[in-house]
């Protein structure tokens, strides 16, 4: 069994489809403020005992979002496990 990595988000994309704009977190809205961080992380799957079933890239975004006017941003980290299309967050600091 996997370790949880966070809690699950509903993410909006720009139109790009890939950078957040904004996201949905225990039924709050949240606007992406800015985007500090961008990384992926590919698997190294030819390590594995069965290739087929190897971990799925992951892409990662560091943001600073709000979740209204006036009030206090924080900064999240939001994950998009690419092969599920599934995003998680993880509260970094506010």
């Amino acid at each position: 069994m996997g370790r949880v990595y966070g809690d699950p988000a509903e993410v909006q994309t720009r139109e790009d489809g890939h950078r957040p704009a904004r996201f949905t977190w225990r039924g709050r809205i949240y606007a992406v403020r800015s985007v500090l961080e961008h990384w992926v992380v590919n698997r190294e799957w030819w390590r594995e005992d069965d290739p087929g079933t190897a971990q799925p890239e992951l892409e990662f975004w560091r943001v600073e979002a709000s979740c209204g006017h006036g009030q206090a941003p924080g900064t999240y980290e939001l994950r998009r496990d690419m092969a599920a299309g599934a995003w998680t967050l993880r509260r970094v600091a506010d």
